[in-house]
């Protein structure tokens, strides 16, 4: 058996923690420069809004209606993300981290409903007590029908945060109710395309044929679809990572006009990527950096830049992908106008494990030296905080900030932050 933990409008709860007068108030949070709305709370919902709406054009509706808003606090977030996952590992010797709100416990041996029931709303009020953050606990014998359940734990209150998927009737309901577009694993595509099909809801999938599945949507879809019917068959660590990972930011105001300090921006995208990539335990063979002006302002000259960058050797170096980055900008930095730039990014692509890398007989990098400088430094940021030892070129000041007018304390890292009590 097998448990997905997931918490309860996570960005929002993590705000409500520190700010009780939000608890029955409709709140929202916003993404990277304000942009638009990407987590918010029932009471918002309630209202018309979705994720996905632009701040400025609902920025009206949000103020008549009383709703609190928030810029993301990713600091923030992460920090009760581990606390929650912290907490979870205490109830299982195997846990297995999803995204920064969603963790699977393997439960099994631990007895059948009489046992699981208790003990995952256990989970649920441990958690709740000691984080403050509200969580869903769906149980079921496969991680794609525990996720199925943790849906219906959500939704519904008289599961009281654990719903149990653990018999063929249980399951059998549970899919029949279940929109196949919003099953793990199946996607935009795949559900255009099982809707054209006459496949509705996940039970409709169940029914299929297996020649039919594996035809249609190959090894991942015939997973999805085994484990709907009951069979155990994904692992985390067998899913698919991603191939190309990106980092891009918009910059208030009129954007930035030069080079410098775009290069720090650009650095500190590259040094984001990277970040990333290790976590996934991967290499990138091919780096983009691009840049453009604002596709609104007519008054303004435009202007785009791009350049594309092979490694001889698929990298996961800081150093590497951060100064390979500054060089494709300088390379297509133009120095015949004057241009405000409103949104950078970096690229990573052609990304492979990190253990499958193909070397080169002729590579001029001690590709040994460059591990052991870059476990050292991984070391040393674990210990000291993310982003102590960083590339002189991504700066100190971030000259290219972020709008963030809405942005909440760093309650739980910043000793200043800490809330007072009189």
């Amino acid at each position: 058996m097998f448990a997905l933990v997931d918490c309860n409008n996570f960005y929002v709860s993590c705000e409500r923690v520190f700010a009780p007068d939000l608890r029955n108030r409709p709140v929202v949070v916003l993404s990277n420069n304000d942009g638009c709305i990407v987590a918010l709370s029932q009471e918002a919902k309630a209202l018309g809004l979705k994720r996905g709406d632009v701040f400025f054009q609902v920025r009206r509706q949000l103020e008549a209606s009383g709703v609190a808003v928030f810029s993301s606090n990713y600091t923030l977030y992460g920090d009760m993300s581990h606390r929650v996952m912290m907490l979870l590992g205490e109830f299982t010797p195997r846990l297995d981290i999803y995204s920064i709100d969603e963790a699977f416990l393997d439960l099994s041996g631990m007895g059948g409903y009489e046992e699981l029931k208790p003990y995952g709303e256990n989970i649920a009020r441990t958690v709740r007590r000691g984080t403050g953050i509200p969580v869903s606990v769906g149980i079921a014998g496969t991680k794609t029908l525990a996720k199925i359940a943790s849906k219906f734990a959500k939704k519904y209150k008289a599961y009281n945060a654990c719903c149990i998927i653990d018999t063929e009737q249980k399951r059998e309901k549970a899919l029949r109710l279940f929109p196949i577009a919003d099953v793990w694993g199946i996607g935009r595509r795949h559900s255009a395309r099982l809707l054209s099909a006459g496949v509705k809801t996940a039970w409709d999938f169940t029914q299929k044929p297996a020649a039919w599945v594996r035809r249609e949507f190959h090894v991942t879809g015939f997973r999805t679809w085994a484990e709907l019917r009951g069979e155990s068959c994904i692992s985390i660590d067998e899913l698919p990572q991603n191939k190309t990972l990106c980092t891009s930011r918009s910059f208030p105001a009129e954007g930035i006009e030069t080079l410098a300090v775009l290069e720090e921006a650009v650095a500190n995208f590259a040094a984001e990527c990277h970040r990333r990539l290790t976590r996934q335990g991967a290499a990138c063979q091919t780096l983009t950096v691009f840049a453009h002006t604002s596709y609104y302002r007519t008054d303004q000259p435009r202007d785009f830049l791009q350049t594309t960058v092979q490694f001889p050797v698929a990298t996961a170096s800081l150093a590497e992908i951060v100064s390979t980055a500054v060089r494709a900008l300088r390379q297509s930095w133009r120095t015949d106008g004057h241009f405000f730039y409103k949104k950078a990014g970096v690229i990573l692509s052609d990304i492979c494990p990190a253990d499958e890398v193909q070397l080169s007989l002729f590579d001029p990098t001690n590709r040994r030296k460059q591990r052991a400088i870059e476990k050292a430094i991984a070391t040393i940021n674990a210990r000291c905080g993310q982003g102590s030892i960083r590339m002189a070129v991504q700066g100190q000041d971030k000259r290219w900030k972020l709008k963030t007018e809405h942005l909440s304390r760093r309650y739980t890292t910043n000793i200043n932050d800490i809330i007072r009590v009189k």
